[in-house]
């Protein structure tokens, strides 16, 4: 069965990702750290997959992942080449992403969030042998990543490779999806949740206030504030949030779209900054100002027009990734629901959330 919620949580951090890369709003980092809790979401998935699968879910994931690049490579790698890229061996990571692919002037910007699906494919092939250490030793194993990044942050380490930041910022996020997973963000009790939540939060934000980067209080411009920030807020909706969210099925129409926007997650975060980058001079020669709200509003609606287009001719890649049945529009037809055991409805423990997840659509998203 799915689960609405965790299904609710992506696709808000789909909506705040797109919304972000075309208004540039810094505040919309910290309302919501769409980037962390969408990794802590895919580590959950990961979890429950090993649990089922074993080692073999490395390779359904890369399977899962990798076509919906492929479709986007066809297109905007012989346009590169095209217009100044060289033709060098590198440009095979295209195909399989473990290190920034290459890319020309113009392709740099509009195929920046390949970075997601670099991280994303080391923190798979990481997975079994953390998991395997997280439920040995889970704070020690949790807490590595935090510490690495404060090694760095804090100048011991200052020039770190940049990837060694992300895997500080991200994978400890990933692995707080290990924890959703294994049921033990719920059993925290408040007297330990709380005030770790709220000492989380003050030293994340006292950070932020106090190391300001080129964008102001942006948390993609400060890795140890955004770690802090982000791990106070997945405590809160993943270790206090509900078991599931049945009535945003209650709509027809939004049940919908959170079911369309969860199944082609990958494809909306691959093509929508390539729409952004090329809309921009247009945006600004018509005169829709990023200080004018009317100017934003009709960037964002026409930012999701587009990728809604390119999702309706190529999202389908994903539901052949996934081995489902192809659709133009997902979510149509109703699932039947399996009879058993209620415990995949209970709220307190988590056996519903160890393995509605799997179902509940794209592991990818977010930027």
């Amino acid at each position: 069965m799915r689960n609405r919620y965790l299904d609710l949580l992506r696709f808000l951090a789909i909506v705040r990702v797109v919304v972000y890369h075309v208004t540039g709003l810094a505040s919309l980092t910290l309302v919501f750290p769409a980037m962390s809790v969408m990794f802590a979401l895919a580590g959950s998935l990961m979890a429950a997959s090993l649990d089922r699968s074993g080692p073999a879910a490395v390779l359904r994931r890369l399977r899962r992942l990798l076509p919906s690049l492929w479709v986007l490579a066809a297109v905007f790698v012989p346009a590169m080449l095209l217009t100044g890229l060289p033709l060098t061996p590198r440009v095979l990571l295209w195909l399989f992403p473990v290190s920034d692919p290459p890319a020309n002037s113009w392709g740099a910007l509009a195929l920046s969030p390949i970075w997601y699906l670099r991280d994303y494919l080391w923190f798979v092939f990481a997975s079994p042998i953390a998991l395997w250490l997280f439920r040995r030793a889970p704070l020690p194993t949790l807490l590595t990543p935090y510490v690495l990044l404060v090694v760095i942050e804090s100048g011991i380490w200052p020039d770190a490779p940049g990837p060694f930041r992300e895997f500080g910022l991200y994978f400890g996020a990933w692995m707080l999806g290990f924890a959703h997973h294994a049921g033990m963000l719920r059993r925290l009790a408040n007297r330990v949740l709380v005030p770790a939540v709220l000492l989380l939060a003050a030293a994340g934000g006292a950070w932020i206030l106090t190391h300001p980067g080129p964008r102001g209080f942006d948390l993609n411009d400060n890795h140890l504030g955004n770690a802090l920030w982000s791990l106070a807020f997945i405590l809160v909706v993943l270790g206090r949030g509900p078991s599931g969210a049945a009535w945003v099925d209650r709509n027809a129409v939004f049940g919908r779209v959170v079911t369309v926007l969860n199944r082609r997650a990958l494809t909306i975060y691959l093509w929508h900054m390539p729409f952004v980058v090329g809309l921009t001079p247009l945006f600004d020669g018509v005169g829709w100002s990023h200080e004018d709200p009317r100017g934003l509003a009709i960037r964002v609606v026409l930012v999701f027009a587009l990728v809604g287009v390119v999702t309706l001719a190529v999202g389908w890649v994903e539901d052949i990734a996934a081995r489902r049945r192809p659709e133009l529009l997902p979510g149509g037809r109703r699932t039947a629901t399996r009879t058993g055991p209620p415990s995949s409805s209970t709220g307190n423990r988590v056996p519903a959330q160890r393995g509605a997840p799997e179902s509940a659509t794209a592991e990818v998203t977010a930027g």
